[in-house]
C-alpha cells in the first residue's frame, strides 16, 4: 500500500528500481519472441530495436512523456519491419501506465489516441489483419491507462489526507504552544504583582523599625518595632500563601481546582489595609455586585499594582483614592494619589505593561499617567457580561483610613 500511495516521482532509489525493472521487462520480451510464434523471430535489426526499446525505462519517473515517446520511436519501426508483434508490448503498456499515472488526465488521453492512431497506422501499412488485431486488444491500452488515471486520482486522495492530518496537527501544536506562552505570560504577571506588592510593603515596615530602632535608642519604642515587625510576619505569610497558589499551575493536578480560587472584589479591602500598613492614606470605596472571576482577578491585580506603586513612588504618606464601580456591562475603576509620581530617569518596569495586559486580557482598557492636579492616575473599563449592582447600592465595603 505505500507503494500504491505513493508518489513515483519522489519514490527513494526509484533510478535504481527501475533499472531493475527494465532488465525484467527485457527478459520477458526475449522469452516472447523465442519461445512464441516461432516463425516471426525478431532478425538482427529487430532485437536491436527491441532492446534498445527498454533502455528508456530507465528514466520513466522523471521524463515519462519523453520516455514513452522514444518507445513509440523504437518500437514503431520495429513492427514496420513485421517482427513478432508482442514481445514490445510490456514495455510499451509500462511506457503508457507512467504517463497515465504522473500526467495529467487530459494529457493522459490524448496521448493514447495518438499513441493508438500511430500503431494501427503503422500496422495498416505493413499487414491489414495485424492492424484489425491490433484494433481489437486496443481495449487493453485504454483499460491501462484509465487504470493509471485511477491510481493518479487516488494518490492525490491520499495525499490531501495526509495533508489536511499535518496540517491539523500543526494547527494543535501551534495552539499548545500559544496557550503555553499564554499561561507562562499570566503566571509572569501574578509573580510580578504578588512579589512587587509583598517585597515593597516589607521594604517599607523594615524602615519603619529601623527608624524607631535609630531615631532614640535611649527612649525605644518596643511597640512601635513589635508591630512593625508583625505587620512584616503578617505580609510574608500573605505572600507565600498567595504564591503558593500561583505555582499550583505549574505542577501537575488532575484537580479542576488546583490553582485555588482567583482574587477578587472582596480582596481589594485587604490590599487597602496592606497599603495602609505600609503608610499610605487610602480612601476605598467599592460598588459593584458579582463580576466574572476573570474581570474581578484582573481588577484585583491593577488595584494591586497601583497601589504598589504609589507606596513605592508617590513620597511618605501618600493620599490614595480607589474607586471601583458597576455600570451597566462595564466595571469602572480607578486609582488615584497626590504624591510625586515616578521617578522620569528611572530605570522602566513592567508594573504599568502588566496592568494593561491584565485589562486586555478581559477585553479591557487601562489608562495610566500623570493628573493634571499632580500626582498620578489610573483609570480602568473592564467589561462584565453580567448584570452588575443595582446603582447607589454598595456591594462591597466602602471604607476610609489613615496610614
Amino acid at each position: 500500500m505505500a507503494v500504491v500511495n505513493r508518489d513515483p516521482r519522489t519514490a527513494p532509489h526509484g533510478t535504481r528500481n527501475d533499472a531493475v525493472l527494465t532488465t525484467v521487462l527485457l527478459a520477458g520480451a526475449v522469452c516472447l519472441a523465442l519461445f512464441t510464434d516461432e516463425g516471426r523471430r525478431p532478425d538482427a535489426a529487430g532485437w536491436t530495436l527491441l532492446i534498445a526499446a527498454h533502455v528508456p525505462i530507465v528514466w520513466r519517473r522523471r521524463h515519462p512523456l519523453l520516455v514513452l515517446a522514444a518507445v513509440m520511436a523504437l518500437v514503431g519501426p520495429y513492427h514496420a519491419l513485421d517482427n513478432h508483434p508482442a514481445a514490445p508490448g510490456p514495455v510499451s503498456y509500462v511506457a503508457l501506465y507512467t504517463l497515465a499515472v504522473t500526467g495529467r488526465p487530459l494529457r493522459t488521453i490524448l496521448t493514447g489516441v495518438a499513441v493508438l492512431t500511430v500503431s494501427v497506422s503503422i500496422m495498416l501499412t505493413v499487414n491489414t489483419h495485424q492492424a484489425v488485431e491490433l484494433i481489437r486488444v486496443s481495449g487493453w491500452v485504454i483499460a491501462i491507462l484509465f487504470a493509471g488515471v485511477d491510481v493518479r486520482y487516488y494518490r492525490q486522495y491520499v495525499a490531501s489526507i495526509v495533508e489536511r492530518a499535518e496540517r491539523a496537527e500543526r494547527t494543535r501544536e501551534e495552539e499548545a504552544r500559544r496557550r503555553v506562552a499564554e499561561e507562562r505570560l499570566r503566571v509572569a504577571r501574578d509573580l510580578h504583582d504578588l512579589l512587587a506588592h509583598s517585597i515593597t510593603l516589607i521594604g517599607v515596615q523594615t524602615s519603619v523599625a529601623a527608624h524607631v530602632l535609630t531615631a532614640d535608642p535611649e527612649r525605644l519604642d518596643r511597640a512601635a518595632v513589635a508591630k512593625a515587625l508583625d505587620d512584616i510576619a503578617e505580609t510574608c505569610r500573605t505572600a507565600r500563601g498567595e504564591l503558593r497558589t500561583t505555582l499550583e499551575v505549574l505542577r501537575e493536578r488532575d484537580t479542576p481546582d488546583a490553582r485555588g480560587p482567583l482574587p477578587g472584589l472582596h480582596g481589594l479591602s485587604h490590599l487597602a489595609e496592606a497599603a495602609r500598613l505600609a503608610g499610605a492614606r487610602v480612601d476605598l470605596s467599592v460598588r459593584a455586585g458579582d463580576v466574572p472571576p476573570a474581570v474581578g482577578a484582573a481588577a484585583y491585580r491593577i488595584v494591586q499594582e497601583a497601589l504598589t506603586n504609589a507606596v513605592r513612588h508617590a513620597g511618605p504618606e501618600p493620599s490614595v483614592r480607589v474607586e471601583v464601580r458597576a455600570e451597566p456591562g462595564v466595571l469602572r475603576l480607578s486609582v488615584t494619589d497626590d504624591g510625586t509620581g515616578p521617578d522620569p530617569g528611572g530605570t522602566p518596569g513592567f508594573g504599568l505593561v502588566g496592568m494593561r495586559e491584565r485589562a486586555r486580557s478581559v477585553g479591557g482598557t487601562l489608562d495610566a499617567g500623570p493628573r493634571d492636579a499632580g500626582g498620578f492616575g489610573v483609570t480602568a473599563v473592564l467589561p462584565t457580561p453580567t448584570a452588575p449592582a443595582p446603582a447607589g447600592v454598595p456591594a462591597t465595603v466602602t471604607s476610609e483610613g489613615d496610614g
